[in-house]
């Protein structure tokens, strides 16, 4: 195991901008840390991308942060986590750790959760894989999953619409549907929704826990990078953005998703 410092970027991936979210967690778990992120703005929702085009895009943004000689990969969307990271992971090889946004999730419910029944709010390509359902119940036979499609949440959080009265009567809504009825936790399975999650709150005042992945993701991201000798342990960490298709639009969200306005660099991969 090396000892040494590893200056070489994290290399974070997502369909947009929502993995942002896991982005920030990650510079504020370990901000000496340098990141290069890739939204593929131009492809996005993956949620209702077929699998076949999802794992061509995450091939395509790997060989993209390769080159930029980064240290570890994270997948830092769902649906890609369920539908792209077995591809990620066989390009990488040994020499790469891929982390992505579900098996540390998992590992979470499992480790909290002895019994009971867990939601998951989804976009409809995570939903339909029934990766948390599969992956949670195999670990655990006392805990049932149910899943949710909501895709209206998204691009409401992308164009800015929440922490007011419409955002909440839409997640009100979604959360009233039947099988997410008596519930003992929540995932908010996709990288946009921690920005919401207090409103998520607000509807469960009981012991409902809303679990949001960014920070579960963060901490495994530095165990990792800690197990494989790769942490960076001097300076302040320097962050890069690059996105496959650039709007005025996602410039401004930036704000909203990782803290303060960003510089974005289109870097369109597959022309």
């Amino acid at each position: 195991m090396k000892s040494t410092s590893d200056s070489r970027p994290i290399g974070i991936f997502d369909s947009g901008i929502g993995g942002l979210t896991v982005a920030s967690a990650i510079a504020r778990a370990m901000p000496k840390e340098n990141i290069v992120y890739f939204g593929d703005t131009a492809h996005l929702p993956y949620g209702d991308k077929s699998p076949a085009a999802i794992r061509a895009y995450s091939s395509g943004i790997f060989e993209f942060l390769k080159s930029k000689n980064c240290k570890a990969i994270v997948i830092a969307c769902n649906t890609a986590s369920a539908l792209g990271a077995n591809t990620v992971k066989k390009l990488a090889g040994k020499d790469i750790p891929v982390i992505n946004v579900i098996d540390p999730t998992v590992n979470h419910v499992v480790q909290n959760f002895t019994s009971g029944k867990i939601g998951v709010i989804a976009t409809k390509g995570t939903v339909n894989s029934r990766v948390y359902a599969k992956r949670i119940e195999k670990r655990s036979e006392n805990l049932k999953v149910t899943m949710l499609a909501t895709p209206l949440l998204v691009s409401m959080i992308e164009e800015g619409f929440f922490n007011n009265n419409i955002s909440q009567a839409i997640i009100d809504s979604y959360l009233s549907k039947s099988n997410l009825k008596d519930i003992n936790g929540l995932i908010l399975g996709c990288t946009h929704f921690p920005l919401i999650k207090k409103e998520v709150e607000k509807f469960y005042p009981s012991k409902v826990q809303v679990i949001d992945s960014t920070e579960i993701v963060a901490h495994h991201t530095k165990n990792v990078l800690e197990r494989h000798g790769l942490l960076n342990k001097t300076g302040k960490g320097s962050h890069h953005f690059f996105v496959s298709d650039l709007t005025p639009s996602f410039a401004e969200s930036t704000e909203i998703f990782f803290g303060k306005k960003l510089r974005l660099e289109k870097r369109n991969l597959w022309v």
